[in-house]
């Protein structure tokens, strides 16, 4: 009779209580979803939005299908082992000459004059010449004599292969591959083939000024974590002061400093070092330079985390049981800083694949990074299939050094360096 009468007092407040928590625990988690929802639209739109463009952009390919549908049509079932059907060869002429009149002609001949050289002048000039259309039967032979182009396999192939709505040639292009008469992948012509070595360039100017920003940053952050709060406190106003000024400032200022009449060689003149001014910008030299002059706080600020974060009684430990500074340092210190350094080396590496302004006014022809032709391709040629494709291994690149970089830290502390 009591339990029956407790169950029955305490039934009644036990659901409410339990409702008003899941209640409670809804609203707080709307609210905190109506806090983030802002970033996550301007993320949608300013980040993923673009980045979702720029991959779409690599690999739509529906300029010819627009421009010529009836040839593309006739060439659905082309086997490509030899010279399409006269179907094929009327589609195509009544194609031109709707094109023609439309004005579309252009954007077809664009499209496939990226795909084979000339293709340009073979479409234009046939769209000029066809007065009218061919007489059923004769549209091969009307074709051929106006372009002898028409007579071969590598043209209607070219046509083919560009006929979408997807396609792989704008990044196999940007791999410095390309697809035969056949349809096998092989390497682009050696005149053609120029991203793979600006790849490698890239990747090693960016490895390099990481290795530089790291080299130099590593004994600044030690002196802003060994140093007391006010003098570190001062330091790190130094650090942060590049900020504060415009990229392209900083880049110029190099140019005054590093060139043949500046103040880098006026000063080794004056000092009796060199004879003659030394080639300083313009270079790799000066790429390096400026670029690590730029990067150098994204390294600094990480490894200064990291650091500040170590017990000094670590070190004292070490030393009293007899082992020597250097030692204690290789084996205790530097082992803890390793996030710090995988941080700051990755962010560092990132942002100097994508650097464009540096390397455009500080560097040679031979020091354009892939920036440079992304910007090229986009503003100067209008080829936004190349440039998005060129965008797409780059952004693959890095995504697969932060999976790395993500690995090679997994189950160890941000700041500590240790294993959880």
């Amino acid at each position: 009779m009591t339990d029956a009468l407790l169950t029955g007092a305490h039934g009644p407040t036990e659901v409410p209580l339990k409702r008003r928590l899941r209640r409670a625990e809804r609203a707080r988690q709307v609210k905190a979803l109506a806090l983030v929802l802002p970033l996550l639209v301007f993320l949608l739109f300013t980040l993923a939005g673009p980045i979702a463009g720029m991959l779409w952009r690599a690999v739509d390919d529906r300029e010819v299908r627009l421009v010529l549908p009836q040839t593309i049509a006739a060439l659905a079932s082309w086997d490509g082992r030899d010279l399409p059907d006269e179907k094929a060869y009327a589609a195509l002429a009544g194609d031109i000459m709707a094109a023609r009149d439309s004005g579309t002609i252009a954007i077809a001949a664009k499209r496939l004059n990226y795909a084979l050289n000339g293709f340009r002048t073979i479409l234009t000039s046939t769209a000029r010449n066809l007065k009218t259309a061919p007489e059923p039967g004769t549209a091969r032979e009307t074709l051929g004599k106006i372009n002898p182009a028409w007579r071969e396999r590598a043209t209607w192939t070219t046509i083919k292969d560009a006929s979408g709505p997807v396609t792989g040639f704008y990044l196999l292009s940007a791999l410095d591959l390309t697809r035969n008469v056949d349809g096998a992948i092989v390497a682009a012509p050696p005149d053609q083939a120029i991203y793979r070595d600006v790849f490698v360039r890239t990747f090693l100017i960016s490895l390099s000024v990481t290795v530089l920003c790291l080299i130099l940053g590593f004994p600044v952050a030690y002196l802003l974590a060994a140093l007391p709060p006010g003098r570190s406190n001062l330091l790190m106003i130094f650090v942060l002061l590049p900020f504060w000024t415009s990229l392209l400032v900083r880049t110029c200022a190099w140019i005054v400093l590093l060139q043949g009449k500046g103040v880098v060689n006026d000063s080794l003149l004056w000092l009796g070092i060199i004879d003659e001014p030394l080639r300083l910008i313009y270079n790799r030299f000066g790429v390096c330079v400026a670029m690590t002059h730029v990067l150098l706080p994204f390294m600094i600020l990480p490894l200064y985390s990291s650091m500040k974060a170590i017990s000094p009684a670590y070190m004292r430990a070490a030393a009293s049981l007899g082992a020597p500074p250097l030692t204690a340092f290789l084996r205790i210190y530097l082992p803890q800083t390793l996030p710090g350094i995988g941080a700051g080396s990755l962010l560092v590496f990132i942002l100097a694949l994508g650097y464009y302004i540096t390397p455009a006014l500080v560097g040679g022809a031979a020091d354009q990074m892939i920036s440079y032709f992304i910007a090229l391709y986009t503003t100067e040629t209008a080829n936004w299939g190349l440039a998005s494709a060129l965008g797409a291994v780059l952004l693959l690149a890095t995504i697969l050094l932060a999976l790395v970089y993500g690995k090679l830290v997994q189950g160890q502390q941000v700041t500590g360096g240790m294993k959880n």
